[in-house]
């Protein structure tokens, strides 16, 4: 008889090579340095203390969070803070053993501040190269369109980043999903399919299971972000079962913005039972109350998420990267 997968716990999942796909690196910025560069900047901000900006932290949907999360974004100015935001987190990948990881930056966020494209991504880059030379950390740029603007504006942005093509790896689709199905941005998509890039999407978060479908068909996307609605359409199941699109998955997100009323009712778990490629992931770490491995604990505090399954998880976040098939096989073997 076999014996079965303990439970995974803390030390396990610390231990655990991983990679992260569904990162928002503006979502990284935390209390005490947007406090710091709202005051190197002179910016009045709403908040006077760490307590008020974490009293803030309480959401009722996905809108009110992204109010909180551009206002957030402001006090990014100059390269050095783009570069400072970098590093924390690539440091926080160390500290997690997050041996690659796939981070989503909003341009546009930026841009209509007033901030170039070349400051954003001079900023991030430095950093990443840094990280490389210090510990050999793997990461890449994905830039995403807000699905809010039209989609002439997420056309601009692609051109303006084409001089900096070698240093992004993927587009994607994110912010307000409800009102803006994929659809919308068909055009883009093709043409940043056309300059090579590869392509990922929000779908199926706060939006419809058909929005997963439509990303899939119209975007012709290689990665669902979130994509948790799929339990919604059993038939869509069983497709993203059998052809193992990935799902970028975050759990303490949905949990925070009401996709669901607790973690004991995600359906990660399962989903990654049924034979999906499905990933854990961090989305917002600082707004919605965890990194890596503390959405992977949850799982295995609400869930009882087995070691079996978290080195599942784990393997599924390699084999859904971005990475060369040699450099995925050097890290799956650490499993």
């Amino acid at each position: 008889m076999k014996t079965p997968s303990p439970v995974a716990s803390a030390k396990f999942v610390l231990q655990l090579p991983k990679a992260e796909l569904h990162l928002h690196i503006e979502g990284s910025l935390e209390p005490e340095l947007m406090l710091s560069l709202a005051s190197k900047h002179g910016i009045d901000l709403p908040y006077r203390t760490l307590e008020d900006i974490r009293a803030a932290y309480q959401f009722d949907d996905l809108q009110s969070f992204l109010d909180l999360y551009y206002l957030g974004a402001g006090v990014l100015m100059d390269e050095q803070d783009f570069y400072d935001l970098m590093w924390c987190y690539l440091c926080r990948c160390r500290e997690e053993n997050i041996l690659h990881t796939e981070m989503m930056f909003d341009p546009q966020t930026h841009t209509d501040r007033g901030i170039a494209l070349e400051t954003v991504i001079n900023g991030f880059t430095r950093a990443m190269d840094d990280a490389k030379t210090g510990w050999q950390q793997s990461s890449a740029l994905i830039m995403c369109f807000l699905r809010h603007l039209p989609e002439e504006e997420a056309l601009r942005t692609l051109e303006q980043a084409m001089p900096y093509k070698d240093r992004i790896l993927a587009v994607g689709l994110d912010s307000s999903e409800a009102g803006n199905p994929p659809g919308k941005f068909q055009r883009v998509f093709k043409r940043a399919a056309e300059a090579g890039f590869f392509r990922v999407a929000h779908a199926g978060e706060e939006g419809p299971a058909q929005y997963i479908r439509d990303a899939l068909i119209l975007l012709d996307v290689q990665r669902i972000d979130h994509g948790v609605r799929c339990v919604d359409d059993p038939t869509l199941v069983d497709e993203l079962a059998s052809t193992k699109v990935p799902l970028t998955i975050c759990p303490l997100s949905n949990v925070r913005l009401c996709v669901y009323d607790h973690m004991k009712q995600h359906p990660v778990l399962d989903l990654l039972d049924r034979g999906l490629r499905v990933t854990v992931n961090s989305d917002d770490p600082s707004y919605f109350g965890g990194y890596l491995c503390d959405n992977f604990n949850a799982l295995g505090t609400s869930l009882g998420m087995t070691e079996q399954q978290a080195v599942q998880l784990a393997r599924n976040s390699f084999e859904a990267s971005f990475l060369a098939q040699e450099t995925k096989q050097k890290f799956l073997s650490l499993l």
